[in-house]
């Protein structure tokens, strides 16, 4: 009896450990294939992937390989087990990852009754409600289509060309050449007076620095813990935006005075909006969106140079190319008794070519975040209403089925391309569609014309120093930079 009974209680111990063991595997099993499995039933795709640990998902893996000099590798792996359409968790948030061309093209180009433009939290509030980077429909497109035109009028190209030569040459002269020069800061420098002049009206002088200074503060938040309490980064960052508003809305209020705009035609972004007859546009409205058409603006331009520069000084070929034709471009304006137009540094072909690159290579958007106001299938891929698609451009520029060599720095590949306006489905440095970046023309004419000066007036010897790619794509050491005068006879 004793035997009968131990034998029993041992068989359904062994039975019961079995099932158990059968469950956890079935459990794990089926857990497996549904992080394998699709989105949703009846796609005919399977969208594979997947939503890493609970609440936190795969952001800190995403966000570890951002800091390696192999940003790209997160996708790499993930593209290689999944596709390049896959599914993941990041930033709290169900997420799409699309490293396809034409899939991303898709959402880009789709209006806000199926995507929208998603951010984290702490951008969200530091933005507001009515940002141009968040509002959607017919008051998007209204804002969005005034600056768009005045961006590409000959009047500000005009402007813009005559202060950006202006502060190059103002900075350049105060170059030491027994002290590094910190690329990065000087161009910073330079692009965001050109921005707030292109804003705002604004000339250098105390406003300037004012606005230079809190704008620092402002953008310190873009990024920070959502959490608006004193002594957070976020509270700071706010109270700096309460200050830079208080200043634009002074100014526009001056504006409104004077009312200058109408009779004299628009001089600045804010003339343009002030001028529209819709009447939706408040000064509150025009005020708050001076500031958050800087966070795009501020970093992009200095970074454009900044990398150009970098990858230049690694490629001596094409730095020698871009030389002899800024040179000769100056030879020919200087016999004609002329300075450079706008026109003059943009039809410069191979110092375009070094721009696109520098735009692939350096990737200075890694992507864009849109949230599904529905339920949509792209190419057989069924998104979910509710989840967020990253668009990751980097991936598309660095995809060697569309690039060949894509790591390597090649101005020649845009040779009888006219990438010019990133319309490109494989070339989408500016974003796309409805939200496509209205500055990107003047982007290419402010890193043509600090070039152009640059490579005209001075040889240098750069330090080693290495690119950072989260949160955003910067330069470690700020690029350092020993520079020697030429002595050109002209």
């Amino acid at each position: 009896m004793d035997f009968t009974t131990t034998t029993t209680t041992t068989i359904l111990f062994v039975s019961a450990a079995v099932l158990f063991l059968f469950s956890v595997l079935f459990i794990n099993r089926r857990r497996s294939l549904e992080s394998r499995s699709p989105v949703v039933v009846n796609t005919k795709k399977i969208l594979l992937g997947s939503m890493g640990w609970p609440f936190i998902g795969e952001t800190l893996d995403f966000i570890a390989c951002g800091y390696t000099d192999r940003p790209q590798s997160f996708m790499d792996k993930r593209r290689q087990l999944y596709g390049k359409v896959f599914k993941s968790h990041l930033f709290g948030s169900p997420t799409i990852v699309s490293t396809d061309a034409e899939v991303s093209r898709i959402v880009l180009q789709s209006d806000a009754n199926s995507f929208v433009p998603s951010y984290p939290k702490s951008l969200t509030e530091l933005m507001g409600e009515c940002s141009i980077l968040r509002i959607n429909g017919s008051l998007h497109r209204r804002i969005h289509g005034l600056i768009g035109s005045f961006f590409k009028s000959p009047y500000l190209k005009a402007q813009v060309t005559c202060d950006m030569r202006k502060l190059v040459m103002q900075s350049m002269a105060a170059w030491e050449e027994d002290r590094p020069i910190y690329l990065q800061d000087e161009t910073k420098h330079i692009a965001f007076q050109v921005l707030a002049k292109a804003l705002i009206g604004l000339d250098p002088g105390e406003d300037m620095e004012f606005l230079r200074i809190h704008f620092q503060d402002f953008i310190a938040g873009l990024m920070s813990l959502p959490v608006n309490l004193p002594g957070t980064q976020l509270h700071r960052s706010l109270q700096a935006k309460k200050k830079m508003v208080k200043l634009v809305r002074k100014i526009i209020a001056n504006k409104r005075t004077c009312n200058v705009t109408i009779s004299q035609g628009p001089k600045d972004v804010a003339d343009v909006l002030l001028n529209d007859k819709s009447e939706k546009l408040s000064d509150e409205l025009i005020s708050d969106n001076m500031i958050d058409l800087m966070i795009p603006g501020e970093d992009s331009v200095p970074l454009l140079i900044t990398l150009a520069i970098k990858y230049l000084s690694d490629c001596p070929k094409a730095l020698l190319q871009l030389k002899e034709e800024n040179l000769e471009m100056k030879r020919r304006k200087k016999d004609l008794g002329g300075l450079m137009c706008w026109d003059d540094y943009l039809s410069l072909p191979f110092t375009q070519n070094v721009i696109t690159e520098t735009l692939r290579l350096g990737n200075i958007i890694m992507g864009v975040i849109r949230k599904a106001m529905k339920d949509v299938e792209i190419k057989g891929y069924l998104i979910p209403k509710g989840w967020c698609v990253l668009t990751h451009f980097r991936s598309v520029h660095l995809d060697a089925n569309h690039h060949e060599s894509p790591h390597h720095f090649n101005p020649w590949r845009w040779q009888n391309r006219d990438m010019c306006n990133g319309s490109n489905t494989c070339f989408t440095p500016f974003g796309g569609g409805l939200r496509l970046c209205p500055g990107l023309d003047l982007a290419r004419l402010e890193a043509s014309i600090f070039l152009h000066h640059f490579v005209t007036e001075f040889r240098w010897v750069a330090e080693d120093d290495t690119i950072i790619n989260f949160p955003t794509v910067r330069m470690k050491n700020k690029m350092p930079i020993w520079v020697k005068r030429e002595n050109y006879i002209w």
